[in-house]
């Protein structure tokens, strides 16, 4: 027979002390938690997001200094944080209005071909940029909408002139490369991520690769809309977004994840006015400042949740959830309509800057390739970077 040696107080202490201890560790780590309406992504995404952000910031890095990004994979900014990745090649196709920049990188680590796309560094430029016509959606093959995989047409699309054009210049560059790579690393999965304008650039590549038989996964932060509502019903059945997004299944396993913040003008132009619509896989961040827990970070339903970056445009929201949040387009449209006017597209008052503080924060400050850098801190800067 075997006999305790605790004595009956002591083990009573011990007990209430191991209670204790369960109660308080359940009340820790924060970022476990989840919203009530079981909305909060998960530890799995969250962790993913925070990374992909790192990644985008690198893409500054190209076309910023003679440095650049170089072989194996070293630059001015965060690339000594991803030892497992290799460079494959950087692009830049200009400095005018709709350039494109970016690079292509192998993670050995993850089994993944990062294709990160930069946004762009001038803020007037966003806004001339974002100011333009629409024009019809010219998918792969040739323009005739049938990528051949059963999705069919897309019917009425059109998107914006300057993201097509951008990636119609910027394809040449892509797919040699990423044909080259499936050949030798077959098992690796293609991943896009674009940060403002370098955001809808992947969107439009995303399209075109799935129907050239790519499978990529595409994460965006701070995506401008990209084209009309018949464009944005094509890509939300292209990638099986639907009125109930990752949040009751597996979210890492969605093919695209569009990131918003908080107060963030730019996933809210072009207008709806002017013919341009967002698409479904928001997930968005609810804290204005640095840096987010995952309580902060929430998906969000369809194209249009009020309850996410929609509640903040006045031509979706309305009523009481609308007067609840800042009306983002009322701070921009007039400084909008003075760009279009003026003859050299830079308006003799400009605000707009200010508003884009929320633009560049989204889990880190992206855009800022120097470590240490905040080019926006102080003084009246109108780069985005």
């Amino acid at each position: 027979m075997r006999f305790s040696t605790t004595p009956p107080a002591l083990g009573a202490t011990l007990l209430l002390l191991s209670s204790v201890a369960r109660a308080l560790i359940a009340d820790q780590a924060p970022l476990l938690r989840h919203a009530s309406d079981n909305t909060t992504v998960s530890p799995a995404l969250f962790s993913e997001l925070e990374e992909l952000a790192r990644i985008v910031d690198i893409s500054y890095c190209v076309g910023l200094t003679g440095f650049g990004i170089s072989k194996p994979f070293s630059c001015l900014g965060r690339c000594s944080e991803f030892p497992s990745f290799e460079l494959v090649t950087t692009w830049n196709t200009g400095q005018l209005l709709r350039d494109s920049c970016g690079y292509i990188a192998l993670d050995h680590g993850k089994k993944r071909v990062i294709v990160a796309f930069r946004g762009t560094y001038s803020i007037a430029n966003t806004v001339v940029d974002l100011s333009t016509i629409p024009q019809e959606y010219e998918p792969y093959p040739g323009g005739d909408g049938d990528d051949g995989d059963g999705q069919g047409k897309c019917e009425n699309c059109t998107v914006h002139m300057g993201f097509q054009s951008s990636w119609v210049t910027t394809r040449d560059y892509i797919i040699p490369e990423l044909e080259r790579t499936d050949l030798t690393f077959p098992d690796y999965r293609v991943t896009l991520v674009g940060h403002s304008l370098g955001g809808a650039v992947a969107a439009l590549a995303g399209l075109d690769l799935r129907a050239r038989g790519f499978d990529p996964q595409i994460t965006t932060f701070g995506e401008p809309r990209v084209g009309n509502q018949a464009f944005v019903t094509y890509l939300d059945k292209y990638f099986g977004l639907g009125e109930s997004t990752g949040h009751h299944l597996n979210d890492t396993a969605m093919s695209y994840r569009r990131v918003t913040h908080i107060d963030d003008p730019v996933p809210l132009l072009p207008l709806t006015e002017w013919g341009f619509a967002m698409h479904a896989g928001e997930i968005f961040i609810t804290k204005p400042d640095l840096s987010p827990d995952i309580v902060d970070v929430r998906h969000c339903e369809g194209d249009n949740d009020k309850e996410c970056l929609a509640g903040q445009d006045s031509t979706i929201a309305s009523g009481e959830h609308h007067s609840r949040k800042r009306d983002l387009l009322a701070s921009v449209k007039s400084e909008i309509s003075e760009v279009r006017t003026e003859s050299w597209g830079v308006p003799s008052r400009y605000k707009l800057w200010q508003l884009f503080f929320a633009h560049r924060d989204y889990f880190w400050r992206i855009g800022v390739c120097l470590p240490g850098g905040d080019p926006l801190g102080g003084g009246d800067k109108y780069e985005l970077r």
